[in-house]
């Protein structure tokens, strides 16, 4: 699940572009500490020709590039997805799939646009690639209107996080000290969309075959005591990086960590799936996080405090 595409991936830009011109090269490149008659370092199978711009002369220790890509280079780095998926028809393909992409809500953290989904045809290629040979073809589109509804969900949990946590802890915490109810019924005057800057969506990376420490933990428990926690391990698992912007104009990344479960189906047959979204504990500050949010709506509902308020 959760599969974004960006075409191609973003070339960088140098923080501080030198503009073409006939001028001598800066002091830190090493022709100018290159005597006239030769290099002191002569490059080794060098290729015919240097990119543009480029400094020509390689220092000792530098490896020279492959004639051929590495399979890594072959994949977007904000995805780790191929850099571009194949819109035609598999020769395998029995009937026609559509190739429009719905763009999402989600920004995205090097453009000014939104991320967009992949279009059926898309999705049928991607599994086809990853061996998942008996898709049926007639559900693809269902699938892709799943993946594009988890991911939406899954993107205003964070939103949710944001709100709470983005202007400080301590502003968190008074988000969070009246609960999860508390903040829907107070959320826009504790911390207004207004007043937060919108967070935006860096990259991603699928990691179904590793299991948070979180889901390792209530897995266990669903097997010690499956009358309490009875609960299959989640189907997938994804990281997705935020770019946060504070209170003070500044930027910082924050990893989340999303752990997607199934649950039983509707009495209509309709699937159900469950999204446990939090913050990835790469820091105290992330730890604070969840331990305000979850300790916070606990210690509400514990301590008798909305009874209270409603009898004053």
């Amino acid at each position: 699940m959760g599969w974004f595409w960006a075409d191609t991936a973003p070339s960088p830009n140098a923080p501080h572009p030198i503009p073409k011109s006939n001028a001598t090269p800066p002091p830190e490149c090493p022709m100018h500490n290159a005597p006239s008659q030769s290099a002191p370092f002569p490059p080794r199978n060098l290729p015919p020709s240097t990119p543009s711009g480029s400094c020509p002369v390689r220092a000792p220790n530098e490896p020279i590039p492959s004639s051929n890509p590495s399979t890594m280079s072959k994949f977007n780095p904000l995805n780790y997805m191929p850099a571009s998926l194949s819109q035609s028809r598999d020769a395998r393909q029995t009937i026609h799939l559509p190739t429009d992409r719905e763009t999402s809500s989600i920004p995205r953290g090097d453009t000014e646009a939104n991320w967009e989904y992949p279009s059926p045809q898309q999705m049928y290629n991607a599994m086809l690639r990853k061996g998942y040979d008996d898709t049926p073809e007639d559900a693809v589109e269902s699938m892709v209107a799943v993946h594009n509804f988890l991911n939406e969900g899954a993107w205003a949990e964070i939103v949710d996080w944001e709100r709470r946590f983005s202007r400080g802890l301590g502003p968190g915490w008074q988000a969070c000290r009246k609960g999860e109810e508390g903040f829907i019924e107070e959320g826009d005057r504790i911390a207004s969309p207004r007043d937060v800057a919108a967070p935006k969506l860096l990259r991603f990376q699928g990691r179904p075959n590793e299991m948070t420490p979180k889901a390792r933990i209530l897995d266990f428990m669903g097997r010690m005591y499956p009358a309490k926690y009875s609960c299959e391990p989640p189907f997938d698992r994804h990281d997705w990086y935020v770019q946060r912007r504070t209170v003070d104009g500044q930027t910082k990344e924050v990893r989340y960590v999303i752990d997607y479960y199934s649950g039983p189906p509707e009495p209509t047959g309709e699937p159900v799936f469950y999204l446990d979204v939090r913050p990835a504990v790469d820091g105290p500050t992330a730890a604070a996080e969840r331990m305000m949010r979850w300790g916070g709506d606990v210690w509400y509902r514990a301590s008798g405090a909305k009874v209270r308020e409603a009898a004053s």
